[in-house]
């Protein structure tokens, strides 16, 4: 059986990411069309621990990561004006702007028939980044 994991962590605030929603897409090929298989969303300690296993033909996976929710309530607001700064975070976040410069992130991998993948995400407001984990 081949399965996936992941979980979320805030980089910025050395924390879990909670409440995140990830989808899960599979294909049997390159050139094969992405299908929705799972939909899951991070517990309290950045984790999803109900992803469906993954079909038996599958090659690629695709991890979708709404991230522009979670950022909403946490949006860093700097303290000098943008003016102030070449190329700053703006400070004029308005009612849809989360603070986030990526509202999603997009993970594809291709997986290897009978294994286990981990896939951490590791986030913030400004950039982020992926790793096969354990």
């Amino acid at each position: 059986m081949t399965s996936v994991s992941t979980h979320i962590l805030d980089t910025s605030s050395g924390r879990p990411a909670g409440g995140v929603p990830v989808s899960l897409a599979v294909r049997s090929g390159p050139a094969a069309p992405w299908t929705p298989h799972g939909r899951s969303t991070t517990d309290a300690d950045g984790r999803c621990k109900d992803l469906p296993a993954l079909p038996e033909a599958t090659t690629h996976v695709r991890l979708h990561f709404d991230v522009e929710p979670y950022f909403a309530p946490h949006a860093i607001h700097p303290a000098q004006p943008a003016e102030a700064q070449q190329d700053a975070p703006r400070t004029d976040h308005g009612p849809r702007d989360s603070g986030a410069f990526f509202p999603e992130v997009a993970v594809v991998f291709a997986v290897t028939p009978g294994e286990h993948f981990h896939v951490p995400l590791l986030l913030n407001p400004f950039g982020y980044s992926v790793y096969r984990g354990s």
